[in-house]
């Protein structure tokens, strides 16, 4: 969760300056804070599923509330690999980018004293 949090500050500190490469961080610290909550109850994503995995693990055991982290996740990946030349984040996406990944990140931090191991 510790890196979840730095990351976050990171894409923060970067938002002026880079904003796709802030949104990245944003999705990664959401993700980091997903994989801490696998990681409690001793499950961990492997690379055949990958980010797809967290996200599908995300949204079955916590519900709705972790839903966005899809939306993040395909975004993100528009981003790091485009279809189309020019396809920039706007302030506005940025800013819910960043709500979005904090929201998760905050969500994960008071479930995970809760967890126990995944039976």
């Amino acid at each position: 969760m510790a890196k979840a949090g730095r990351t976050l500050a990171t894409a923060r500190g970067v938002a002026g300056s880079d904003p796709d490469s802030s949104f990245v961080l944003a999705y990664d610290a959401a993700r980091q804070a997903g994989t801490a909550l696998l990681a409690q109850q001793g499950l961990r994503p492997t690379t055949a599923g990958g980010h797809y995995v967290v996200e599908r693990a995300l949204r079955e055991q916590f519900g709705p509330g972790m839903r966005v982290f899809g939306a993040l996740r395909r975004r993100r990946n528009e981003l790091e690999y485009p279809d189309m030349p020019g396809d920039q984040v706007s302030p506005e996406e940025l800013a819910e980018a960043l709500a979005d990944a904090q929201r998760i990140v905050d969500a994960a931090t008071r479930l995970l004293p809760t967890l126990g191991l995944f039976r």
